[in-house]
């Protein structure tokens, strides 16, 4: 129990030591930095740049890591994005002897203290022109300053919305020195592309690399050359909210407008079928122009919107005069023969148009129409045949000569029953007459009748026919977006 006791009781002791040396070591090493600071910094002056030979270059390692695309302003054409800048360069009167401070190798000081670079984003389209943030430097014994500073830039980026919502962009971030030259300041490239290991994914856009490349550029006002870093940003679109809230309703609309054609024309809809299509592709036209700039390019879902707008037009067009043709009347002339043969024969079997009653194999109403036109035939011959009976009397006289004579032979029939035989046939003559107009009448009014039976049946091949033509229209116009975007 005793041998317990005293065991952990030199485990307690010799933690108590450990945390006082600890403690001691770290005094030590704040004591040597305050007294390093001191020193450094007794004759130091951040306004100039820290080197011993004024025609030396200074040399600044630059590094760039995209952490996240807060936002992509196509109308404004700026892209808003969250960076870490890294920068590192040697500081030729901030050295130390490490050994002289117990092995103090670094230290971490205010930003604002030391000599900075004035790297700049070149295309900058931020109102703010705000100092960058004053973090702190890591300074090391041999000189090397590294200075990382998180930034929210807005660049000016050309948008190319020719593709949208399929569309690819390019955005630069240019950074250089503002007042140095290149005789005075050079950057250099940290790594041959942008760091993306920290990149927060975006919902809209995907990132597809991030390359720099070093310029060298001499300015019209100057003969120095000056150089710049250039992150060049690739960027591909997410086109799946676009494609469910743009596009495919579009598409599904667009196949609306050809079904107009099928409707019939007695319904009083097929008009205004077509005009509600056309206004609903204006408010997604609508919607797409105020996320577009105001360019010459126009994008491709604007062009899709277009077309199929203009069909859409050519449709309540053609619809409207195929009405016209639906509702001709008595009035209007016969169906041309060359309308009668393209049409009616040939066009109504190809797009399975037939009456009431007819069908592919047999036409019915065609035979019953035949049957009624011989049956005409034979009234007008048994007309005819009464027509030219009474034809071959010369006068009254001899008819009534003629039946006297055949009455009395036949019947024994006398004067005035004789005269009233006379008489009924002349009544059988004015009821011919009567007949014969009623016939014209009832012969007028079909023939009328099958005049705008004959303009009905056109309208409805027609309809087919723009129906099936505007279907093929859609399917491909749909299938050429598709084909672009792919």
């Amino acid at each position: 129990m005793k041998t317990n006791s005293l065991s952990s009781f030199s485990v307690s002791l010799w933690l108590l030591f450990t945390a006082v040396m600890l403690q001691a070591v770290e005094s030590a090493k704040g004591k040597y930095a305050y007294m390093l600071f001191n020193e450094l910094f007794e004759d130091y002056s951040n306004a100039l740049r820290p080197v011993e030979d004024t025609d030396k270059v200074l040399n600044v390692t630059l590094q760039i890591t995209l952490s996240q695309i807060k936002d992509m302003d196509e109308r404004n054409q700026i892209l808003s994005a969250y960076l870490w800048i890294r920068q590192s360069w040697y500081d030729a009167y901030l050295k130390w002897d490490k050994d002289k401070y117990d092995g103090l190798d670094s230290i971490r000081i205010p930003s604002n203290l030391v000599w900075r670079p004035d790297i700049v984003l070149y295309n900058k389209a931020d109102d703010d022109f705000s100092e960058p943030v004053n973090t702190n430097v890591v300074l090391r014994y041999d000189g090397k300053i590294t200075w990382d500073a998180p930034a929210i830039t807005k660049s000016s980026c050309v948008v190319d919305v020719s593709y949208f919502p399929f569309d690819s962009q390019q955005c630069n971030l240019t950074f250089g020195s503002w007042t140095y030259n290149g005789n005075q300041v050079d950057i250099i490239n940290s790594l041959d592309s942008g760091d993306l290991s920290d990149f927060v994914e975006d919902v809209e856009w995907e990132i597809h690399g991030m390359p720099a490349v070093k310029n060298v550029i001499t300015y019209g006002c100057c003969s120095e050359p000056y150089p710049d870093v250039t992150f060049t940003l690739i960027l591909k679109r997410k086109s799946s909210f676009y494609i469910f809230n743009l596009l495919l309703p579009c598409i599904l609309i667009s196949f609306l407008a050809p079904l107009g054609f099928y409707l019939p024309a007695d319904s009083g809809e097929k008009v205004s079928l077509g005009v509600t299509v056309l206004l609903a592709l204006t408010v997604f036209q609508l919607m797409v122009a105020e996320i577009m700039p105001p360019s010459e390019n126009v994008p491709l879902i604007g062009k899709y919107y277009i077309a199929t707008m203009t069909m859409i037009t050519a449709s309540t067009a053609l619809t409207i005069i195929i009405m016209n043709l639906h509702h001709c009347g008595s009035e209007a002339k016969p169906v041309p023969r060359w309308a009668r043969v393209v049409i009616l024969d040939y066009m109504s079997k190809i797009f399975f148009v037939y009456d009431v009653g007819e069908n592919c194999t047999s036409p019915k109403r065609e035979k019953e129409e035949e049957h009624k036109l011989e049956g005409d035939d034979g009234c007008q011959r048994r007309h005819k045949e009464v027509r030219s009976h009474l034809s071959n009397r010369n006068d009254d006289c001899d008819l009534k000569e003629k039946l006297n004579g055949n009455l009395n032979k036949s019947y024994g029939i006398h004067g005035e029953n004789v005269r009233e035989t006379v008489n009924c046939c002349s009544c059988y003559k004015m009821l011919i007459k009567n007949i014969e107009y009623i016939a014209n009448c009832v012969r007028d009014h079909k023939a009328n009748r099958a005049k705008g039976i004959e303009w009905k049946k056109v309208a409805k091949v027609m309809d087919r026919f723009f129906m099936w033509i505007f279907f093929i229209m859609v399917f491909f116009m749909s299938a050429l977006i598709i084909g672009k975007a792919a």
